[in-house]
């Protein structure tokens, strides 16, 4: 199991982009979360198999259809107990 954490900067909040991600998470078997920041970015976080995860970093490069995403910041994390996805 592999896990990743991404940022997510531009139009992202109020247009749909976290409930898209639970949906493109779930879809591929991710587990995760994603979560509004108060600066209005995005912070998501996958678990699951890489080519999976590969799969959502290409999705959310472009997000929702409302999204208008500038940019996305990628780091590798820890794979942690959990379930689900969680939006936040």
């Amino acid at each position: 199991m592999e896990a990743a954490f991404f940022l997510v900067s531009g139009q992202v909040q109020g247009v749909g982009f976290r409930a898209s991600a639970r949906h493109q998470a779930l879809a591929l078997a991710l587990s995760g979360y994603a979560h509004n920041r108060p600066d209005g970015k995005v912070e998501v976080f996958v678990q699951g198999a890489a080519p999976a995860i590969e799969s959502f970093a290409q999705w959310i490069g472009r997000g929702s259809p409302l999204a208008k995403v500038e940019s996305v910041l990628r780091q590798r994390a820890q794979p942690r107990e959990m379930g689900g996805f969680g939006v936040g």
